[in-house]
């Protein structure tokens, strides 16, 4: 293991740099094309692309914060702004009454089909055009590894909640 209090490699460093500047300058100019093109956050967007590619349209509300590392709050004000707009239900889930179920509606599916081809458009211009096949495979790999590797220790937002009735531990 690397000795964590060393300080970064000037190509740590330049990478780390590179992928916040990028990630930033993507964000950015997708938000744009969205807001745009059907009047979407980024959050609400990968929220509607989230239940979009689920089984019969649906998921828990804390699976799509835990999926979409949003607070179970700030994803409660967006599924609200969803469902004021159509795109969206909310219901009590028939597994878990405790829970709220979260459904596409076709509005919400017109929606994704109007900003999808601009959002594939930007992504190819901004992310992928200076890539070739084999840097793109390898971006994958890099990125999901170091994706999985994030995920093992995720922030609160994207940790599953506990199940079960015992209490939490406290250090005292």
């Amino acid at each position: 293991m690397a000795d964590e209090s060393a300080p970064l490699a000037p190509v740590e460093l330049g990478a780390y740099f590179a992928l916040i500047e990028v990630s930033s300058l993507l964000r950015h100019a997708i938000e744009q094309q969205l807001k745009e093109a059907g009047g979407l956050s980024y959050v609400q967007f990968q929220l509607l692309a989230t239940l979009g590619d689920a089984p019969e349209g649906r998921k828990r509300m804390t699976d799509l914060a835990d999926g979409v590392v949003y607070s179970r709050s700030g994803l409660t004000h967006q599924a609200g702004l969803l469902e004021a707009a159509g795109l969206v239900t909310r219901a009590p889930s028939a597994d878990d009454e405790r829970s709220v179920t979260v459904t596409i509606t076709d509005a919400g599916r017109a929606v994704l089909a109007k900003v999808f081809p601009g959002h594939i458009e930007e992504l190819k211009r901004l992310f992928l055009a200076p890539l070739d096949r084999d840097d793109v495979e390898q971006l994958a790999r890099s990125l999901g590894a170091v994706r999985d590797h994030m995920r093992s220790a995720p922030p609160r937002s994207a940790a599953p909640r506990r199940r079960g009735g015992s209490p939490r531990q406290t250090g005292a």
